[in-house]
């Protein structure tokens, strides 16, 4: 019998100011970390810790979707001023 370990990474410090989407979740990890300190070694945090990296990447695309937009609204601020600039320097 085989036993697959799926490899994770390291959560980003958990600080709920930075994460406030996740910030149930985060005191429910913390909780289970402080009344569990050996059991957490053994997998008893394990499904809290599943739903933070769930929440985490959840809360990634969210944000990467809001850069993107205000990427986009920059870039055709920007072209458009350049577009004037051109027109600008054309004129004189």
């Amino acid at each position: 019998m085989s036993v697959f370990i799926v490899p994770t990474e390291m959560h980003p410090p958990l600080t709920l100011h930075r994460h406030p989407m996740c910030a149930e979740i985060i005191e429910e990890f913390q909780k289970c970390h402080t009344d569990h300190p050996i059991a957490k070694f053994f997998g008893k945090c394990t499904d809290l810790k599943i739903k933070l990296d769930k929440c985490f990447r959840q809360e990634k695309a969210m944000k990467r979707k809001v850069n993107f937009e205000e990427s986009k609204k920059f870039k055709e601020k920007l072209d458009a001023y350049k577009k004037e600039m051109e027109d600008k320097v054309q004129i004189d």
